[in-house]
């Protein structure tokens, strides 16, 4: 069973790649000029449809993974280089607020995307969710802990989505930029973190 110190790595890695707070810029953005209804239905689908998403990977991720003879240290590797480049993005360039606000304003199915993918379940999401449930590193217990952690992050998600409004007026929306970049700080050193547990276990 997962200590207290993993479980907790594990709810900060995807609470950093899922991004709950930076979630809210996009959601506002996205559901201007729809009634409270609309913005509940589309916050409950948007939270639905990206647990599910991440569920597929947790489930399917490692199978395929195998059946394309890649071995998993190496997707551990490849996946903590990304999320590196990923938390360089998130701390030095255009912050994931700034970034997917635009794209909300381009789109009608709002639901779906930017909300579901790629702003809740990331890229980076759907690799963290792989190496946490890895089958050969984690009991099942540990997987369904993992999976519960998941769920609980996007139901908080989902929550913050519900009091996007309140939420915007006390944070604004740099405040929002500055929590996701204080995130990507923590994401980049859990990224470096996972690409030397790679190399390790590769050549053990």
């Amino acid at each position: 069973m997962q200590s207290p110190d993993e479980i907790l790595t594990a709810f900060v890695l995807l609470w950093a790649v899922i991004d709950p707070i930076g979630t809210i810029p996009v959601f506002i953005s996205a559901t201007q000029g729809r009634n409270t209804s609309e913005r509940r239905k589309i916050a409950f689908v948007a939270a639905s449809a990206a647990a599910g998403i991440l569920f597929f990977f947790i489930v399917i991720g490692e199978i395929l993974l195998r059946a394309m003879g890649v071995p998993l240290t190496a997707f551990q590797i490849a996946g903590g280089l990304i999320l590196f480049l990923f938390a360089l993005t998130m701390i030095f360039g255009e912050s994931k607020p700034e970034g997917e606000v635009r794209a909300a304003r381009s789109v009608q199915d709002t639901a779906i995307f930017p909300l579901a993918t790629p702003s809740i379940a990331s890229p980076g999401a759907m690799m963290a969710v792989v190496l946490l449930t890895e089958n050969s590193r984690h009991s099942i217990l540990d997987q369904a802990i993992s999976s519960l952690i998941m769920l609980i992050v996007v139901a908080v998600t989902y929550v913050l989505m519900r009091g996007a409004g309140w939420i915007s007026k006390c944070l604004g929306s740099g405040g929002a930029s500055i929590v996701s970049r204080v995130m990507g700080l923590i994401l980049a050193s859990i990224a470096a973190t996972n690409v030397l547990d790679g190399i390790k276990l590769h050549f053990q």
